[in-house]
């Protein structure tokens, strides 16, 4: 499985954002801009948590295993996989996600004076910090299921991953 990508996600990030600024431009005009609702920072968070969650128990099992503790309890390569492909899709969802509402969030700016608006503003803020975490959250889940380095690697490259 390839490595998540920085310019990839970034450039996630910057399509939709600047589809959906030209995009709330355009609804605007026409009428009513659909709200920014309050649960998408808190659902972001929430997958955030998990994914760290997931990194920190998988960081915590596999040290076990790698310092042979007596009754560690192993990892399955599988759930390990698994994981990993939760972190990137997370990573991907968040990207888009919060790519729109950074494009809607940066409309709203211009209307800060209206308190509906600000609140507006304030939510898609949050929604872009926190699909940040997510994109954080899914690096770190990545890094920890890392195979340690192979001196048999067939590529040259020194390490394999565990996916």
């Amino acid at each position: 499985m390839e490595q998540l990508r920085i310019r990839t996600l970034a450039g996630v990030f910057l399509a939709a954002g600047l589809v959906c600024w030209a995009g709330a431009r355009l609804w605007d005009s026409k009428g009513t801009l659909p709200k920014v609702p309050l649960a998408a920072p808190i659902v972001l968070a929430v997958i955030a948590v998990v994914l760290l969650a997931t990194a920190l128990s998988l960081r915590t099992r596999l040290r076990a295993q790698r310092e042979r503790r007596p009754g560690a309890k192993g990892v399955d390569p599988m759930m390990a996989a698994r994981a990993v492909v939760f972190g990137h899709a997370s990573a991907l969802v968040a990207a888009l996600v919060a790519g729109m509402y950074g494009g809607t969030g940066a409309y709203l700016l211009e209307f800060l004076d209206l308190p509906d608006r600000r609140d507006q503003a304030f939510y898609a803020g949050a929604s872009v910090l926190t699909g940040i975490a997510v994109i954080a959250a899914a690096f770190f889940l990545e890094r920890v299921c890392r195979l340690p380095e192979d001196e048999n690697d067939e590529n040259g490259t020194g390490a394999t991953r565990a996916t």
